[in-house]
């Protein structure tokens, strides 16, 4: 069944979609191309750049990588070399085949959706689902005993129709059935354990899970069930417990990353 992008308990979505006109939220330092040799050790990724060098890269992403890990296949590197930093290239983009069989460039550097969805938010474009935001705070301690950290916590500004916080949780997503785009790919316990703290927060504040859909393909998001059967349960609870949920579509270049709107919100894939 398919509901609002916000949620299915949630405000209604109105005016933007998967299909809306790109806006650049995330200019990107210059990136290099390649072809992907291999990714090992979880961490390491060998990449024979167009110029022939061999490097090897930093991997962001220590899941999977389910759909996008392509030995052989095209990936975008950003050289950044530092005193600080073992290796000086960073694996950010995969490319590979979208949903209508066209190529496609994925983000796969698991480090940036915080990024993104925060710059999202400054620029206003989830204003008609959160509201005014007066402040945005990362990384702050909540849950039980305040052992857990929320990605981003939201304080709305004076005469929101809302005063609650606004707790946002990001996820990035990468995996797909044709346009529809799933999370996770693989058993989360962590993931688990955020969907029921952020069940916890209502109804004193507001519980918002944000896909981070670091494809431009994709139009629907639902939870993972095949990968992670108990995500998909609690998913579903967090639905009708009144968490909502924004899938935000990502679409990356070399120069920048646009956003695209939300995607639907399924329950089930």
């Amino acid at each position: 069944m398919s509901t609002s992008p916000a949620s299915a308990s949630s405000r209604s979505s109105s005016g933007t979609n998967a299909s809306s006109s790109p806006v650049v939220v995330l200019p990107l330092d210059p990136l290099r191309e390649g072809v992907l040799l291999k990714r090992y050790k979880r961490f390491l990724a060998d990449v024979e750049l167009d110029s022939g060098e061999v490097v090897t890269a930093h991997c962001p992403n220590t899941g999977p990588m389910t759909g996008v890990l392509h030995p052989g296949g095209r990936v975008r590197l950003r050289h950044a070399p530092s005193p600080t930093r073992k290796l000086a290239w960073t694996w950010e983009q995969a490319e590979v085949a979208g949903a209508d069989g066209q190529p496609i460039w994925v983000g796969i550097n698991t480090a940036l959706p915080n990024r993104l969805v925060r710059a999202t938010i400054e620029a206003g474009l989830l204003g008609a689902w959160l509201g005014p935001i007066e402040a945005i705070r990362a990384e702050v301690p909540y849950g039980p005993n305040r052992r857990s950290r929320i990605d981003l916590l939201l304080t709305p500004a004076a005469g929101a129709p809302d005063p609650r916080p606004i707790y946002v949780e990001v996820k990035n997503t990468t995996w797909t059935d044709g346009d529809l785009a799933l999370f996770p790919d693989t058993v989360t316990e962590r993931g688990q354990k955020h969907l029921e703290e952020l069940i916890g927060l209502l109804p004193e504040a507001r519980a918002v899970l944000v896909p981070c859909l670091s494809r431009s393909d994709v139009s629907r998001f639902a939870p993972g069930d095949s990968a992670d059967p108990r995500y998909g349960e609690l998913f579903r609870q967090a639905l009708v417990a009144g968490v909502e949920v924004l899938p935000c579509v990502y679409a990356f270049s070399d120069e920048a990353v646009h956003w695209r709107g939300l995607a639907a919100v399924q329950s089930r894939a």
